[in-house]
């Protein structure tokens, strides 16, 4: 039944383009291998690491005129293997994204449907293009672009398990029941500067009531560009409430980068989660929570922090160094990140540890073979300490890495752009 829907969906956008402005057909096809030694936390002494391919597949239609624009990607996410060569995966076949954007003038648009969502730096809303699966939300946002220069975009989501008559308790499969927010940016010469009012609700019992918290994310992020040297800051702050608790956490981050040549740049780093003590015996949430960004650009690749993981914990401080080279179809990052814990840890016998956590050294190497072809790989490796072991278990003098090879497949299946006559 699903290959029929998704064939009369193709063949009817195929119809409709003989009128439109604009059609076109693309696909992703993208597998990856990974070795997991110690990704995410730290792997137990004596353990066996993990190896696989995951495979993103997608299929993506795009249909616009002068009104009107449509954008349609399904995609199936699977590791090899995990269905049997005789059965079908059905299960791991979802709509990604299925939005349309009316123009209603020329300033202003209105965007509806299942859409990634991405801003800035990606640090509080992110695709988490990383993930197989990705990241995308049900949501509406009106569109305003004063001029070139500066625009604003209002969005919010209500989300709910089914079409129910009564007022059912959500269960918060998105991770929220609903936002709002509006994030301004602006264009001043070398300077450009973002704002970002969210507020986000989760839906909850309590005292035998359905209820929803609000906590608000407030912040500016700035950015600078002259010559060979680039710079940005942002600062949010986090306050309201969440599941019956009062919120106060804060972000600080900075990054610097100056281009030495033709093919080398390097940058340097700092980042600061705020976090709580672990003998903190009070209800209140002072651990940062990035929400919806894409994490697995943070922090180090690893992903031993906020993807999924260090929620409500000590909070986290990165410095990181960044060096990088690029020359025709080549490139290569490493990323040496040193780690600390802003707030009190303590292990198991109430004893304080030290702050810091450890570091981390990433690689990254890539290479475009064709215009829709690449190939990419990188090597991680975790030198923790004692403090890290308390968050994480796991042996800290066990070797803890990772490494994965991944080959991009995205080619333009089809393009139709009726003649201007």
């Amino acid at each position: 039944m699903k290959k029929i829907i998704y064939l009369t969906a193709l063949v009817t956008l195929m119809v409709t383009s003989i009128t439109a402005q604009q059609f076109d057909l693309s696909a992703e096809i993208r597998p990856r291998y990974e070795n997991k030694h110690g990704y995410k936390t730290l792997i137990p002494t004596d353990a066996d690491g993990s190896n696989f391919v995951s495979q993103r597949t997608r299929l993506n239609f795009g249909y616009e005129n002068n009104k009107l624009k449509l954008y349609v990607s399904m995609q199936n996410v699977r590791v090899w293997g995990d269905v049997s060569t005789l059965a079908s995966d059905d299960n791991a076949t979802a709509l990604h994204e299925a939005w349309a954007t009316v123009k209603l003038t020329d300033k202003v648009s209105v965007k509806l449907g299942r859409q990634e969502i991405v801003y800035d730096d990606h640090r509080i809303f992110g695709n988490v293009g990383w993930a197989q699966q990705a990241r995308s939300h049900d949501a509406v946002i009106v569109k305003h672009l004063f001029n070139k220069n500066n625009k604003l975009d209002v969005g919010l989501a209500l989300n709910a398990d089914s079409q129910s008559g009564t007022d059912n308790l959500y269960s918060n499969a998105a991770g929220y029941k609903s936002f709002q927010y509006a994030w301004y940016h602006g264009d001043f010469n070398k300077l450009g500067l973002s704002f970002l009012l969210l507020n986000t609700g989760v839906e909850y019992i309590n005292s035998g009531n359905q209820t929803v918290d609000y906590m608000q994310t407030i912040g500016p992020r700035l950015t600078y560009k002259s010559g060979k040297f680039s710079a940005n800051t942002a600062a949010y702050f986090q306050t309201g409430s969440s599941l019956d608790k009062d919120v106060s956490a804060t972000y600080f981050a900075g990054n610097a980068a100056y281009k030495i040549s033709d093919n080398f740049s390097a940058g340097l780093g700092f980042e600061y989660l705020s976090g709580k003590d672990m003998n903190d015996v009070s209800s209140d949430v002072n651990s940062f929570a990035p929400l919806f960004g894409t994490n697995h650009k943070f922090n180090g690749w690893m992903d031993y922090f906020y993807v999924g993981n260090h929620g409500g914990s000590v909070g986290l401080t990165d410095l990181n160094f960044m060096l990088a080279y690029k020359k025709d179809k080549f490139s290569a990052k490493l990323i040496p990140h040193f780690f600390s814990a802003p707030a009190k840890v303590y292990n198991n016998i109430g004893t304080k540890m030290g702050a810091n956590l450890g570091t981390e050294i990433d690689l990254n190497l890539g290479y475009k073979i064709a215009k829709d072809i690449t190939l990419s790989a990188g090597y991680s490796t975790m030198f923790a300490t004692d403090t890290m072991e308390v968050l994480k278990n796991g042996d800290k003098d066990e070797n803890n890495s990772w490494g994965w090879i991944m080959f991009t497949f995205k080619p333009k299946l089809f393009s139709y752009t009726p003649s201007s006559k």
